[in-house]
């Protein structure tokens, strides 16, 4: 997918996360997400961090963190969550024609914003089906990597098989469902297995 695609998409998808977010209520905001040990307004807190991200301020803020990537995207996350729920909705927005982004591949921010927004939706009961393209470009650009999340490794052995579009990786063991179950799981979200089929989804479900 060419750099200017992959920016439409996620500009699409930053612009769909702000307008559910100003829908949601006082309890949606406090409910936990499906990242542990985030609250949703932690997550959305993430998500405009990201979206915010330069490459100066990428280095700077993992010095302070000590070089803790971990840390680093917890005490990110929380500051920003502390703006409030307008604030984070405001500041989203305006990240809708931006081209900022830390030291990585453009692609990182469309599985960003696309896994991330699950993570918010997913535990609300709200329902989100982002473009076919948009998920088979992230599946082909996590499919290979370990990078902070993992996925080779996580993957590594068993054949993933997508239900609802032409995409499918790997020899062995199949997991089959929709291709973005497929990629939570791939990115270690495990409540997304209910969704996934086959002989290879006990193992999948034995990685960390």
């Amino acid at each position: 997918m060419k750099t200017e695609e992959t920016w439409k998409h996620i500009h699409s998808e930053r612009a769909q996360m702000a307008e559910t977010w100003d829908t949601m209520s006082a309890q949606q905001w406090a409910a936990q997400s499906w990242c542990q040990g985030w609250t949703v307004q932690d997550t959305a807190g993430h998500i405009v961090a990201a979206a915010e991200q330069t490459p100066v301020n990428f280095y700077k803020q993992m010095a302070s963190a000590g070089f803790r990537f971990n840390v680093f995207t917890d005490r990110g996350a929380k500051q920003l969550a502390a703006i409030g729920p307008d604030e984070l909705v405001r500041r989203l927005r305006a990240r809708t024609s931006t081209t900022n982004h830390p030291p990585a591949p453009v692609m990182a921010m469309l599985g960003e914003i696309v896994v991330h927004g699950q993570d918010i939706r997913r535990p609300l009961g709200l329902d989100h089906q982002p473009p076919e393209a948009a998920l088979v470009a992230i599946a082909d650009s996590w499919k290979n990597s370990n990078i902070l999340i993992g996925s080779k490794r996580r993957i590594a052995g068993l054949r993933l098989e997508a239900t609802d579009a032409g995409w499918g990786h790997g020899d062995g063991p199949e997991v089959s469902g929709p291709l973005i179950a497929l990629i939570l799981a791939m990115t270690g979200r495990k409540a997304a297995h209910t969704e996934l089929k086959g002989e290879g989804v006990a193992e999948l479900a034995r990685r960390p």
